[in-house]
């Protein structure tokens, strides 16, 4: 498909040309905004969070809240989070704009199209600075690459060393697949998006029992999926600490990106995705339900096999007669807090899980 996506217009007919300047990235486009802007398709980067059902993009204010509460905040997002409120009540409409509107450009003239790349490229180089997405603000930036058009790239591609050689497939062949694949295509994943929405949100019925071997077979292609990327913003941060008792009395472990020491400023880790990292932000949002069976083997390494869990710490951990969790409420300070301090978190704490022997099998 990429190939396909790519095809230079000098190596088609001229008839055909147009079309495939206008009609072949499309398929493309209508991918990028749904991964990259609405985000109504994902991977599989973790249980959904509870939805606060508080309408915070409808009032302004989710963007008051975003940063200190993303998953994995990176250099940039103290900074962030520490601008005027108004300005964050107007990146939250803005976000809106960008989102919902700004990708029908995608359809829309060479202009249009243009411009519409470099809003989106700058939001996923906002969205890089202030968190931690893995390849997610790299992949969809460089799906932009097909709103261009080869007078766009006319520069980029003076400078690249030109191959000459047979085209691989017949020109008619190539102008085919320009003009029918992409409607195909599109055709193809708005079905199986509406398919799989019906089976997430809907009651089912006995036609849907007609196309379930088909969502079955298509399933580990992750084409699509109902998962929706912050439909609301988390308004607070929740973070589990794991301690151990040693002979000097408790010990925190702080896990390398993520909140631990006040002082410690967010960082950047991107493209790299700490798993660990990331997961157990998911499990401080509801550390009051039940403990996730990584939460409960991390444990159990900590106590039997220090060394096997150590690279996942900043200051690994010794052996230890008994190990527990910590879980705090983060928050940013303020500037004034910060220069008084030299901290850029505060923290509160809410609970303390009862101190597990290390000798115990299973915590």
């Amino acid at each position: 498909m990429l190939s396909v996506g790519m095809a230079r217009e000098s190596a088609m007919p001229s008839r055909t040309a147009r079309a495939s300047a206008s009609l072949l990235p499309k398929w493309f486009r209508t991918v990028e905004g749904s991964l990259s802007s609405s985000g109504l398709v994902s991977g599989d980067d973790g249980p959904v969070p509870p939805i606060d059902r508080v309408n915070n993009w409808q009032d302004g204010s989710a963007m008051t809240f975003y940063y200190e509460t993303a998953p994995l905040p990176a250099g940039l997002a103290w900074t962030a989070h520490n601008l005027p409120v108004w300005w964050h009540h107007l990146e939250s409409r803005a976000t809106l704009v960008l989102e919902l509107v700004v990708p029908f450009g995608f359809f829309g003239p060479r202009r249009v199209r243009l411009g519409v790349a470099a809003a989106l490229t700058g939001f996923q180089i906002v969205n890089a600075a202030t968190a931690n997405y893995g390849f997610f603000c790299y992949l969809a930036a460089a799906m932009h690459l097909f709103l261009l058009d080869e007078t766009a790239l006319a520069p980029l591609a003076a400078r690249l060393p030109r191959r000459d050689g047979p085209l691989p497939w017949p020109l008619r062949w190539r102008a085919f697949t320009a003009k029918y694949l992409p409607p195909a295509g599109l055709a193809a994943w708005l079905f199986l998006s509406a398919l799989n929405a019906a089976v997430s949100f809907g009651k089912g019925g006995p036609w849907l029992q007609t196309w379930q071997p088909l969502r079955e077979r298509v399933e580990p292609l992750r084409l699509v999926s109902s998962y929706h990327l912050f439909a609301s913003i988390t308004r607070e941060r929740i973070e589990p600490e794991f301690q151990v008792e040693g002979e000097n009395g408790w010990r925190p472990l702080h896990f390398w990106h993520k909140p631990g020491d006040l002082r410690r400023r967010p960082d950047y880790v991107a493209p790299h995705q700490p798993r660990v990292d990331f997961q157990l932000w998911f499990h401080g949002l509801s550390f009051q339900y039940r403990r996730p069976l990584y939460v409960t083997m991390l444990l159990e390494r900590l106590c039997g096999d220090p060394a096997a869990v150590a690279p996942l710490f900043s200051d690994p951990p010794a052996a230890a007669r008994a190990v527990r969790i910590a879980y705090h409420r983060y928050r940013f300070t303020t500037r004034a807090e910060h220069r008084a301090t030299g901290d850029h978190w505060k923290r509160t704490l809410l609970d303390t899980t009862p101190a597990i022997p290390c000798d115990k099998t299973e915590p």
